[in-house]
């Protein structure tokens, strides 16, 4: 087998790259989704999804941070892409564990790293050709040079997926058939996540419009991602053909492809679609931001002619709330470790921390995760379950949150002057956040951000900013 080291991908995502024209394109959102399901089958990735993930309840901010992630190990400054790869070994290094089955998973395992890729390659090669755009060959091995390059960026090497284009056939008919089951992880993506997913942050605050068209996008994104996969997959997992599925799969498809080609590029980049979503992705003066107005004109409209009922005032939200909110990153219902080790990689991934800030991080979390052991796992069952938390929320423990709070601090006073300057804290929350505070003291000294940063973390004080980063 041929081997691909790091060192012979430099020059490969250059100027004319077939992988980084797709990041920023919104077709390839399909693709993805597509994969996913197909990645969810793998025993191990299924299992670590379910145990580890955040991507039932938190879709929009897994989509995002997917997203920035894929466009640095694309980018063509090569120590960008290296402090990625690094960042993204480190977060799968600490995902490992034991399935139902007593089978264990490690997201390092290089034969699953290899099955994400592999999903990715062929279900983009099925998006081109469900949207009438045909690869030729040249473009076909071209595409599959830079899915192994992408491989190896992160693996060390892409030795797991056959050297050639014309091996790799085998190999993905054999993991359809041979390798892949009805996990738990598919049946959450194709029922519950589409079914349950969250408002974007666009229509956070209009649940009536969301409500109404989850009710019918839900079920149709489900049917149009079945039809369009293998069907001895479908069989070999039980998923339902659905009577006209396939016909609604291929003009989405098709309508997507046109859409690509026919609008203004300014109008299908992904960033402007991730503008469109997100507000504080942009200023409102894009291509997008009259659609986005008139869809906030239309929400107030509708909350007039059907109001929602009255929202729990966020500054005194319960503990039970601030549990199923902020605690319960995975949505299992109760606080394990996989919850809080998910905060730890959110806030280190959108701070961009270095190895050194990160294990700092990871271990005040561990160290807040022992408190919470110690003082709430009344049946030492290992997890804290929701009325454990709500019955003792006032009196939690709280060193572990100070270290939390502290590394917090360090990598955010960067003069090291022990002090919080305004332009400093504004800095985090536009980087952490995407948002500018207002209203904020001169400067914070470690106490007061401490302070600030414990009363949020207990459900005691609502904040804005750290909401939107958590919950």
């Amino acid at each position: 087998m041929t081997r691909t080291t790091a060192e012979q991908t430099v020059d490969i995502f250059g100027p004319d790259s077939m992988l980084r024209r797709l990041v920023n394109d919104p077709r390839w959102g399909l693709a993805v989704t597509r994969a996913t399901v197909l990645e969810a089958a793998h025993p191990q990735i299924g299992t670590a999804l379910i145990e580890n993930s955040t991507f039932v309840t938190h879709p929009w901010r897994r989509l995002r941070n997917t997203l920035a992630s894929t466009q640095r190990i694309l980018d063509p400054d090569h120590h960008v892409r290296d402090r990625e790869a690094a960042r993204l070994n480190r977060l799968h290094a600490r995902i490992s564990g034991t399935d139902p089955q007593g089978r264990r998973y490690d997201a390092m395992d290089s034969e699953a790293r290899a099955w994400v890729v592999a999903t990715l390659f062929e279900s983009t090669v099925t998006m081109y050709r469900l949207s009438g755009e045909s690869l030729d060959r040249p473009a076909l091995e071209q595409l599959y040079a830079e899915f192994r390059a992408f491989l190896t960026l992160i693996e060390g090497d892409s030795d797991q997926l056959p050297a050639t284009l014309q091996g790799f056939w085998p190999y993905y008919d054999d993991m359809i058939d041979q390798h892949l089951e009805s996990t738990e992880a598919v049946r959450v993506i194709l029922y519950r996540l589409f079914a349950n997913v969250p408002a974007p942050p666009l229509l956070r605050n209009h649940p009536a419009v969301w409500a109404a068209g989850r009710a019918v996008a839900g079920p149709v994104a489900a049917a149009i991602t079945i039809a369009s996969l293998p069907e001895s997959f479908c069989r070999r997992v039980a998923l339902p053909d659905v009577p006209g599925a396939r016909a609604l799969m291929h003009g989405a498809y098709l309508t997507a492809g046109l859409a690509t080609r026919l609008l203004p590029d300014s109008w299908v980049h992904v960033g402007s679609i991730m503008s469109l979503l997100d507000p504080d992705h942009s200023s409102g003066s894009g291509p997008w931001g009259t659609v986005r107005r008139k869809a906030g004109q239309a929400a107030a409209l509708l909350r007039l002619v059907t109001p929602a009922p009255d929202q729990v005032n966020q500054a005194t939200r319960s503990a039970d709330r601030f549990f199923a909110e902020v605690l319960d990153q995975t949505g299992d219902g109760h606080l394990a470790w996989p919850d809080l080790a998910a905060m730890a990689r959110e806030i280190a991934t959108r701070l961009d921390l270095d190895e050194k800030d990160e294990e700092r991080l990871y271990h005040a979390y561990a160290a807040w995760w022992r408190d919470l052991q110690t003082n709430l796992d009344t049946d030492g069952d290992g997890r804290v379950t929701r009325q454990e938390y709500a019955a003792s929320a006032a009196s939690l423990p709280s060193s572990g949150l100070v270290k939390i709070a502290d590394v917090l601090f360090d990598v955010t006073d960067t003069d090291d002057d022990q002090a919080i300057d305004a332009q400093e804290y504004q800095r985090l929350f536009r980087t952490a956040f995407h948002r500018d505070l207002t209203g904020s003291a001169d400067s914070y000294s470690r106490s007061a951000f401490v302070r600030q940063f414990l009363s949020f973390m207990s459900g005691q004080q609502h904040s804005t900013a750290y909401d939107s980063l958590l919950s």
